[in-house]
């Protein structure tokens, strides 16, 4: 498949560039995206919480009241979790959240998300962009151009740049990201992805191993 290639100013030039539809032309895999998008967000968790069950509560374990003759229900020490100040039952425990998804899954998901926004239209290829300082302004100058500045866009590197980088940090609906470094999750969190030039490429070769 064909598509134009757009200047730094938000318009299309006369040239064009050819996707490959193995990667950028399958029939999404929605499923295999939530898998891959919910391991991206599993691997996120900390998964640091903890409550004090009724073993870990300082207290002393004396029997409170005597079991028999109160009228009220038994009670055994003061940690019981029925009482305040008591232990938890069955509270959170410190866990490991990730788990696997093999690098094949992990692929189609990629393919998928790039598919699918290829057929919304909401994927663009754009000449690179040369930065030779860190400027915010120049950055948002260049969303502007496009329309993007109250969208949420994801730009795809075709390698290292800390002038663009840098200079996209401070703006809150805007990631870049090099190609490597590409998930499922950020391409489908984004309204717009854009990929420069050198980067559709890399992509291409990483995505058809």
């Amino acid at each position: 498949m064909e598509i134009a290639i757009f200047d730094i100013k938000g318009k299309e030039t006369s040239r064009k560039i050819t996707l490959d539809d193995s990667v950028f032309g399958i029939d999404p895999s929605m499923h295999t995206v939530y898998l891959e998008i919910k391991q991206h967000l599993a691997n996120k968790r900390q998964g640091t919480h903890k409550a004090k069950e009724r073993a870990e509560i300082a207290g002393s374990t004396r029997k409170i009241k005597r079991q028999k003759g109160t009228g009220t229900a038994r009670a055994g020490d003061i940690k019981n979790p029925l009482f305040k100040g008591g232990g938890r039952v069955f509270g959170p425990r410190p866990r490991n959240y990730s788990f696997k998804l093999n690098k094949a899954q992990k692929r189609v998901a990629k393919k998928s998300a790039l598919s699918a926004k290829v057929k919304s239209n909401a994927l663009k290829v754009v000449e690179e962009l040369k930065f030779d300082e860190i400027k915010t302004k120049k950055f948002v100058e260049f969303l502007s151009n496009f329309g993007a500045e109250n969208k949420k866009c994801l730009f795809v590197l075709g390698e290292s740049n800390n002038f663009v980088y840098l200079s996209s940090r401070n703006l809150q609906n805007v990631k870049v990201v090099n190609y490597s470094e590409l998930s499922s999750y950020d391409i489908i969190n984004a309204s717009e992805v854009y990929l420069f030039e050198h980067s559709v490429e890399k992509i291409e070769n990483n995505l058809k191993k």
